[in-house]
């Protein structure tokens, strides 16, 4: 069995308006959910236990479920752990018990990746790691700090170059992750940052990079819609 979880609990601040009544992965795109194409994709790729870690608006998720793929189950972050605490981390506290002590597969779902590049991600191997790819602005992004095909560190917008390869927000981790994040403390913002736990794992020589070899979208701003709109067309993926 397969095992995929999808952090969608964030509200998605940058959409503005369009996040008043929704969570952003359940923003339209061609007419169904932005959502909808991503596990359309997961699927494809082989991952047949898939957990969506809801938060805002989670009803909505539960609903978009039974809809479309019955039989995924939805957490909610905010029901389990409270408002208070918060960050990309509190995914791994969530699952913790759904994982049941196997690997699993993990993606941001406000991000778009192919079946191809999903796929690699579902390959057992006994190793940690996080997708990367070269962007043309990695000043935008968390750019990773490798040796080789090792990861050292995560540095989120670095305002100098520090490389162009960019933390795509797609991993695979062995269960030793959730030790790791059991010590992680909240970051200068006060949240709690899975890029932190990575990191920490990474000190420790536990992560590889492994670059992505198709495609990769971020469904965050409202421009980013039109993008998304395009690409699916033009690929004939509607």
């Amino acid at each position: 069995m397969k095992k995929m979880v999808i952090a969608a609990a964030g509200k998605g601040t940058r959409m503005g308006e369009l996040t008043k009544d929704r969570p952003k992965h359940l923003i339209h795109v061609h007419g169904k959910p932005f959502l909808y194409y991503l596990m359309r994709n997961i699927r494809e790729a082989g991952f047949d236990d898939v957990t969506i870690v809801a938060g805002y608006f989670s009803e909505m998720i539960r609903t978009f479920v039974d809809e479309f793929y019955p039989g995924t189950r939805v957490l909610d972050q905010f029901a389990m752990l409270g408002e208070k605490k918060y960050g990309t981390a509190c995914i791994l506290e969530c699952v913790s018990e759904a994982m049941a002590g196997e690997p699993f597969a993990l993606v941001y779902g406000d991000n778009f990746y192919s079946p191809k590049d999903l796929r690699q991600f579902a390959a057992d191997g006994g190793l940690n790691y996080v997708g990367g790819i070269q962007h043309a602005h990695p000043e935008h992004y968390g750019v990773l700090q490798m040796k080789g095909d090792w990861l050292q560190g995560i540095v989120e917008k670095p305002r100098e170059f520090l490389g162009d390869v960019i933390n795509t927000g797609l991993y695979r981790f062995e269960p030793e992750v959730f030790d790791y994040a059991r010590n992680v403390q909240p970051s200068a913002r006060g949240e709690y940052e899975l890029t932190d736990v990575i990191s920490a794992m990474a000190a420790d020589g536990k992560v590889k990079v492994r670059r992505l070899e198709d495609y990769y979208l971020d469904f965050g701003k409202p421009a980013d819609i039109a993008v998304m709109e395009n690409f699916l067309q033009e690929r004939g993926m509607v």
